[in-house]
Order: C-alpha cells, then structure tokens, then sequence
C-alpha cells in the first residue's frame, strides 16, 4: 500500500506538470474481443489485443477465467506491447473468459471480457445407413445427425452424385437448425442415395456423412393427409436486438401443403422481413423491440391446416448512456459518480477501485450506478471503475479519482495587474489562487489591513467587491490566502475613472422616403481611454462596411453621429448608440419613423362578375405612416398590353373603401385584376393579382368591318371582311351570317359561316350574271343568339374574261432599245366582258412566248411604249384586252426589229480655249460601226458645278462655241447620237472659272481639267443649233 506523503507528493507534482506530460492512470485504447480458433489452422497462434496508455506507463497483465495468468509458469504464454500470444492453443487448458489488467501508481483497471472458443469439425462415425423404405405419397425426414463440432454449421445434401445437391423448393426442406432433410411428399423422381453435407463456417472444413437409400414400397400409394408441421422454432425464442432472426417452418402432407406466417397479435409481419425456400424461412433483419411478438407459421393443403406458435422476446446487452469521467478533487471535498447504461433485461451496477471489489462502507456510499466518497482523503485517489451487466453481456466504464492537497499557489492565477473602474460604479477584483483544500481569504489596501463594511465585500469565493466607488477608493489591493500546507498573495491597482456622459441623445423622428438624416450621439469622457462607438438596428449591429449606401458614421472623438442616407422604408424602426470604454458602457434609443408610398393591397378578390361588370374587394396594406387617399383599380386579359387602367363604381375610390365595381368589360373575357393605393407621398406597389375569372356571355355587338368583296371566278360573288376580334366576341360558338341580295331586290339569301376566323365566303351558281351589283351586309352570332348587321355595301359578281381580241396592231421601231406598239379596241358590240385595260406581250424571235415581257395598261389608252429590248433583233408583239376575271384572246402577233444600237465609240481628243470670254470646244469625228447605227449629230451637255439641272445643245459639228457667265465652274459631256439612240458619253469635262482673256485645256477627264479663275460674262451665245 502505498505511503499518504507517497500520493501527497505525486498528486502535487501531478498538478505541476504541463499539459503534454500530464501524468494519468490507465486507460484503455483498445481492449481484446473474443476469438473462435480453428483447431486446425496451420498459424498455431492465438493473438488477444490490448492496448492502453498512462503516464508513467502501465504494466499489464491478463486473467484467464478470473484468475492472473502467470506468464513465467507456461512458455506458450508471452505479452508483446500489451497484446496476449498463446503458442500452440490447446482446447482443453485455453478455453475460457480473458480480461486484460493495466496498472500504473495511479492504480489499475480491467478491461471488458473476451471469450476465446475453438472451432472445430470431426467425421462422422458411422459409416453406413439403413435403407429409407416410404410408399409414393408420403412425407419423409432424413436425419443428418452431425459429428461433434464446434463453430456454426451450415447444411446441404448430395443426391446420388456430387456435384447433384438437393434443390429446396416447397417440397423439399433442409433446416439449417438440425440438417435433416425433409421432403412433403416422396415422388418416384426421389428414388437414390442421399449425403448430408456439413460445412463448418469459421474452419471452412466440411464432412460427408454415409448415404441413405431410398426406394419405394410396393404395397401401394399413400392417399391424401392433412399438413403435419415437422420442422417448427421453439415457443420462446430470445433474439438480441440488431440481429438477424430466422424461424424455420416446414410440414409434410399430401397435396403438398403451402406454407404462410402471421403474427397472432394482429400487427402486419415487418415489412423488412424476407421469406425464403418457399416459404419455409421467415428471416427478420435488424430486430427491435416492436419486432417482438406471438408469431405463427400455418401449413396448409386441401385436407386441413395445421399452426405452430412461438414468441420472439427481444433483449439487449448493456450499452452505455451515461460514462464516469475523471474527476480532481481537492481533500476533504466530496466526489459523486454516476453510470447509466440502457439494456434488456434491465442492467445491475457494480464497481470496482483499482481492479478489485469497491464494497460501500463509510464515507463510501453506492446506490444504483451512483457513487458518493465523502470528505475525500488521499487514500481515496486510484482508478474507479463502473460496471453493469445483465444476463446478455458486460460492459465496463472506467475513471481516475485524483486527490489534490497543496497549499496556495498564485503563480498561474496573479491578481489583475491594474484594474479600472468608474466612479460610481462597481467592481469585483478576483482572487483565484490555485489551493487544496480551500483557502481562507484576507485583503490588504497597501500595507493596512481592509475592513469590510456595507461598500466592501470579500465574496465567498475570495474576490473583493466594492459598489459605489469613489476616488478615494484607488489604490494598490493584497489578496491573501492560507490553508494547513501554506501562505500565499498577489497585489493589484485599482485606478478610478470619471464616468462617461451622453451629452446629446439621439432623438426620434418622422422621415419622408428618400431623404438623409443624421441621428446624433455625444457624450464627455475621460480621455485617457479609449472610447468606441457602435449602433444597432433593431437589435442588430449595423456593418458600416455592408450598408455603406445608407449608413455612415459621422463626428469627431466625442461624437458618433449616425447619417441615413436616402432612407427607405426599410430603414423604419429602432436605433440605439452604444458608447464604450474600459470602465463603463452606456447606450441612447430613438425611434425612426419612415412614411412612404403605401404597401400593396392585400386579398384581391372577385366577389362576383356579370358580362360587363366585376364586383372587387380587398385589404388595405400599410399605410407606411401616411394614410391611403385613394385606390385604382388595373385589369389584365390575354389581349391586353400589359395592365390598364379601368373603370369603377365609385369613380373615384377614396382611401377608406375596399370595394368597388369595375364596369365596361367585355363578355367572355378572361379577366384578372389588381389595386394600387396612393397616399400624399406617392403611389404604392400593386397588390398581387386576383385569380382569373371569365365574364359572363352576351350577345355580340360589334359587327364585321371592310366588308367588300368581287373578283373571283366565273359564276361566282366573292365577300370579305374584316374578322371580328376573340376579346370583342362576347361569347363561344362565335360566328358570321352573311346575307346578300341582288341590287334593286327586296329578299336576301343568308349563310351561316360557323368559323370565328372566317374573313371570306364565295357564293357559287352558274345563273350568276357576271358584274352584277349585289347588296350585301355580314352580321355575327355566338351561344347567346345573333347580333347586328354590317351597313350594307355594293358587291359586284365575278366577271367574264374579254371574248374579242384588239385590231389594228402596228408596232415601230423608236430606238435600239425601245418600240411602240397602237391598236384599236374591239367594237362594244362584237364581245363580251368589261375592258379594264390591255395587256402588251413582246418576246424576242428566238424566245418562247411564254417568257414576253409583259406590260399592262390601264383604262382606254391604246398605244404603249416597250423598252429596253436588245438592239438589231426580230421582235413579235400580241395585244390582249384584260379585266379581273383574266385575260382575253390575243391579236395577231405583228412583228419589228429594233434599230442597230448607236455609236459605242465616245468622242475622243476633246479640246477647249477661251477668247473674248468664249469657249471654244472641239473634238473628233465618231465613226459607227458595221452594227451600229450611222451618226447623226452630237449632243453637248452642260450644267453649272454647284447644280443638278443639266442643259442640252445638239450640232452636227465637231465644235461649239459658248458665252458662259461670270464666276461659275462648268461640268460638261459629249455623246453622239443616231437614228439607234444615244451613244456612249465621253468622260465629264470641268471648264474652270476664267481669270484672263486667253485659256486653253483639253478634256480627257475630269481631274485633270485645267483651273482658271474667273468667268466674265453672264450670257451664252450659241454658234450651233440649240435643242434644249
């Protein structure tokens, strides 16, 4: 037994250590689990893991069925790093219960049980069987009987031959509980040799039993049984939770019987149970406590039913709920444990110190899995451990009781060096001396000892506490503190501040959205400290940093103003400045009250809604702290832009009505509906839309627009019409009834046109004279009836095509390019069908008559112009006369050739001078071509720079004299023409303004024109023909 100085030293040196080197009894790190050897396994080397740590570190040691293995006695036995080596196991000596035992000077603990088995599997004895002899038709066991084994068995038969094994079906049953083999009812395909097999799961070795012949008796076959049940589980069968449970079931009888499972309480089987082998397994995965119950297996065929019963009872081994931990006391304290573990049956407790029976006398009390040690001594210190167990397991929970015995020690607990307050104001100057037992507390204020009175408290726990100070109170303060091992103290200043003041509180105020103000906090302090400010918002701090846009700190040391800019909505609410420094903390509120447009109504809804009305109420939102003046309310349709505007009754709706008519809608109209309000600041958000209703159907009451018509094909009157829009349809089944009726007549012939996109009807009959006037007038319908009619307008029917062809054709070549055709109009009595114009057909001799050229003219003109057709060519001209039923025959074709195209040779050599403010122009003679037409004459064009308008002198000269005006830039080109057309234009000339009497240029291009400055006169005088 160790010393009481012994413990006394080593728990205070304990208590000096850092962190890193703290000295500790035993703990387990991990403890050995339980082990099933194979008795045949070639390792020949049983390995029990057990690790622990401590410091200084633990010994360990081993119990086998509670008794110490002395590892110096047996040379199999050798503990490496903790962990138990047994060298050649032997069934008979190792067999048992092992426990691992760690002990330091601090004391020992046992770890949980480990249980080492060996599995093994011998051969069967016997070596052969009797015959089986069974009539056709009746039920059959085949006992398996297997050789003595340990570890778990798994089952299987051979029929005749490996590797044929019996398939398991609802006629055939092998229990993994028993091995037998059992078959419902023996058919003649079940004649040979059957071999149980067994396989021993942890060894992996597996033995054949001899085989059992079966054959069949002659004297005849076995009739029709009721089910008898032959493989049933036990009426109790205790299933540990979280385990898989297997009840087996299986009945022999003829017809083979079906197997069912149920459970008598009347509760659904769980729905994670699984049945196998037809049945004959219910297989329960994961088993708890609601799992538990009166289960029943029923087997049952044409000849009766037969039920086996057995109860699941559910138990748990102990698991913990509550562990012990370690505990430091100080001597003479007392110590309470507690240990809760959950289980089933219910846990028993016991404990134990340092390994050995902890039995209650004394100061040491146990009740449960409660432990109490009163007035703790040294002698108490070790290792506790906590254990409970029921019949199902054992668990263990351990801790370290560490007495502590010093004397007062400030070394890692100094007074606070300074210590600073506000007159005033209260403090409390802590005395924590590090102390076992606990120490009496003395105070000092500099070398006298403090009295305390009603300012002045020393607390229980050794701090001093002063309220109300005053400056007089500043001054260094000694705490000193004594038990039986010693003396110790520690000094601090306590320095006395002027508290600080709020000089100006924010105040509340009333803000409009939208703009800034500036809440201000000041305050006078002691300057010596530091002094911060921060606000809140509601009750949170606000990030100056996040709400930059709205928020910023304004004023100098003494000032933490708070700016608020463009305030919204939002920003309504409570703000409080906070002012502190090392000695005090104070705060000032005000309440910020933000009036805006008002929040959006709430609760639209439609009361009730007619054909062209809708009855609305709503809520009214928040009024934002400006009352609501009035509403409006806003529709929508599929048809509609967007939301509009409607009308109301009330027209105006004041700010204290939540209801109101819209009127002027349209029938059958799918319509939703929104409120807005406005007060004196502006107009709110909308509220959400109502739901959508469709008005009420009504007769239609717009009618077709444009109606008009004609055109066509022979014998028909063709109408149209503007179609009548979906939202002014007032109804479903919307259509058109057209009616018409020859000009002059009374009756009219009406058709109903049931598409409400319809824009078209043609009335067909050959009896229809052709451009005949027809009244005509389009009215509408839907499910409600008809409604009005269109104004009635005039429709001619369709007319005939001309039936006479135009006479007379002539056609003359003009140019290279262009040809005139005339013609006469066929006599008004020799055809039929209105002439709206003609139509001229021209195409080139080598061209199809299908791709002329084709131009039309309008009312009675009879000649038309044909341009730009290809020079020198054969070209066929036809004439026909057209309407708008199409075209009519064709005049004869009559044929031109166009003239050879003009000079493609521009002048050339262009020369100009001026004399007397003249200019002269000369050039080359142009010569045509063999396929182009001779030259006639030339053709000067001219115009001032700064115009667009140009003029025209023809010569048959190659010259020109011209008088130009004062101070203008000319622009002129020369082209020769022929009886072909124009020819090809020599390049723009530019005659500059002239600055002297004489000049000279030529004019080969434009850019290259000689500049001359002034022109002299105003007039042009021409010495060659003039054309203009």
């Amino acid at each position: 037994m160790r010393l009481l100085w012994e413990l006394l030293v080593l728990q205070s040196f304990m208590a000096c250590l850092a962190d890193d080197n703290t000295l500790h009894g035993p703990v387990f790190l991990q403890e050995p689990n339980s082990v099933i050897f194979p008795l045949d396994s070639e390792e020949k080397k049983v390995k029990l893991s057990c690790e622990v740590k401590g410091n200084p570190r633990p010994t360990v040691g081993w119990k086998l069925n509670g008794t110490s293995i002395d590892i110096g006695m047996d040379y199999r036995y050798s503990v490496v790093e903790g962990n138990l080596l047994i060298n050649n196991p032997n069934k008979t000596q190792d067999t048992g219960t092992y426990q691992c035992v760690a002990t330091n000077p601090f004391g020992t603990i046992v770890s949980r049980e480990a249980k080492l088995q060996f599995a093994y599997l011998e051969n069967f004895k016997t070596r052969t069987r009797s015959t089986v002899s069974v009539r056709q038709g009746q039920g059959m066991v085949l006992l398996c009987g297997p050789p003595p084994h340990s570890g778990e068995l798994t089952y299987a038969w051979i029929f005749n031959e490996y590797p044929t094994f019996v398939h398991q079906d609802n006629r055939r049953f092998v229990s993994q509980e028993t091995g037998n083999l059992y078959i419902a009812k023996v058919e003649a395909s079940d004649v040979g040799n059957y071999t149980c097999v067994v396989t021993n799961m942890v060894t992996n070795s597996r033995v054949l039993g001899p085989p059992t012949p079966l054959i069949l008796r002659n004297d005849g076959v076995m009739g029709e049984y009721e089910p008898k049940i032959e493989v049933q589980f036990p009426e109790m069968v205790p299933s540990a939770k979280g385990t898989t449970v297997k009840l087996e079931c299986f009945a022999l009888g003829n017809p083979v019987p079906t197997i069912s499972w149920r459970r008598a309480d009347g509760k659904q089987i769980p729905r994670k149970a699984r049945r196998h082998r037809s049945s004959g397994l219910l297989e329960i995965p994961n088993f708890q406590q609601e799992d538990a119950g009166l289960y029943e297996c029923v087997a049952e065929n044409v000849r009766g039913k037969n039920v086996a019963r057995g109860q699941l009872t559910f138990y748990a081994q102990p698991n913990w709920i509550q562990k012990i931990s370690d505990v430091h006391a100080a001597i003479e304290e007392s110590v309470v444990w507690e240990c809760r573990a959950s289980g089933r049956p219910k846990p028993s407790y016991r404990w134990l110190k340092d390994g050995e029976p902890l039995l209650p006398q004394g100061r040491v009390q146990l009740e449960q899995g409660s432990l109490t040690i009163t007035n703790v001594s040294l002698s108490d210190a070790g290792m506790y451990q906590c254990v409970a167990e029921n019949r199902h397991g054992i668990i263990f929970a351990s801790a370290e009781l560490s007495v502590i015995a010093i004397g007062p020690d400030f070394s890692k607990t100094l007074l606070k060096k300074l210590t600073l307050v506000k007159v005033g104001g209260e403090v409390i100057i802590e005395c924590k001396p590090k102390a076992s037992p606990r120490p009496t507390y003395s105070w000092k204020k500099g070398k006298d000892i403090l009295r305390e009175n009603e300012r002045i408290t020393v607390l229980d726990n050794g701090s001093l506490r002063i309220v109300n100070v005053t400056k007089s109170d500043a001054g260094s303060y000694t705490c000193v503190a004594t038990n039986h091992f010693g003396t110790a103290s520690s000094t601090g200043s306590l320095v006395v501040k002027d508290p600080t003041r709020v000089m100006v509180s924010p105040f509340s105020m009333d803000v409009t959205v939208g703009e800034s103000i500036v809440l201000p906090c000041q305050v006078s302090h002691d300057h010596s400290l530091d002094i911060m400010f921060t606000w809140s918002f509601n009750g949170h701090l606000i990030d100056f940093e996040k709400d930059g846009d709205h928020f910023e700190r304004v004023g100098g040391d003494s000032a933490g103003d708070l700016m608020i800019r463009s305030i919204q909505l939002k920003h309504a609410g409570k703000y409080v400045c906070m002012v502190q420094t090392s000695v005090d903390k104070l705060s000032a509120a005000a309440d910020l009250i933000v009036r805006g447009p008002p929040g959006p109504p709430e609760a639209v809804t439609i009361d009730e809604i007619t054909d062209t009305t809708a009855q609305l109420s709503w809520r009214p939102g928040a009024d934002n702290h400006s009352p609501i003046t009035m509403y409006v309310v806003q529709a929508r349709t599929p048809f509609s832009v967007g939301w509009q505007a409607v009308s109301t009754v009330p027209e105006i709706i004041d700010g204290r009505t939540f209801t109101a008519t819209v009127v002027g809608l349209n029938p059958w109209v799918e319509y939703e509906f929104r409120v807005v309000a406005a007060n004196l600041i502006g107009i709110g958000e909308p509220s959400r839309p109502s739901e959508k209703r469709r008005t009420e159907e009504a007769l239609p009451e717009v009618t077709p627009a444009n109606v008009s018509g004609g055109g066509g094909s022979k014998s028909e009157l063709v109408i149209t019409w503007e179609t009548v829009p979906e939202e002014l349809q007032n109804g479903g089944g919307f259509g058109y009834v057209v009616a018409f009726r020859p000009f002059g007549t009374v009756s009219w012939m009406q058709t109903v046109v049931a598409s409400p996109d319809a824009a078209r009807y043609v009335f067909r009959n050959e009896t229809l004279p052709p451009f005949s006037p027809y009244e005509v007038k389009v009215g509408v319908y839907n499910n409600k009836g008809e409604g009005s009619f269109s104004p009635v307008t005039v429709v001619y029917s369709a007319e005939e095509e001309p039936t006479r062809a135009p006479t007379t054709v002539l056609a003359r070549s003009l140019s290279a390019s262009d040809v005139e055709v005339s013609w006469a109009p066929p006599r008004e009595n020799q055809h039929k069908g209105r002439i709206q114009g003609y139509e001229v057909r021209c195409w080139r001799h080598d061209e199809k008559e299908e791709n002329a050229k084709r131009i039309r003219t309008v009312g009675n003109q009879t000649s038309a112009k044909v341009s730009n057709l290809r020079g020198n060519a054969l070209y066929h001209l036809a004439v026909r006369a057209y309407n708008t039923a199409g075209t009519g025959p064709a005049s004869a074709a009559v044929n031109v050739t166009t003239k050879k195209p003009p000079p493609s040779q521009p002048p050339g050599n262009i020369m100009w001078n001026s004399s007397d403010s003249k200019i002269i122009l000369n050039w080359d003679q142009v010569k045509a071509l063999d396929n182009e037409s001779e030259v006639r004459g030339y053709k000067v064009l001219y115009r001032w720079n700064r115009q667009s308008s140009t003029s025209v002198i023809e010569t048959n000269k190659t010259s020109v004299e011209l008088s130009l005006p004062f101070n203008e830039d000319y622009i002129i080109e020369i082209k020769p023409f022929s009886d072909g057309g124009d020819g090809s234009s020599s390049e723009q000339i530019r005659i500059p303004k002239i600055s002297n009497a004489y000049a000279r240029g030529s004019g080969s291009s434009t850019s290259n024109a000689c500049t001359l400055s002034a022109i002299s006169t105003i007039m042009i005088s021409l010495t060659a023909r003039s054309s203009l």
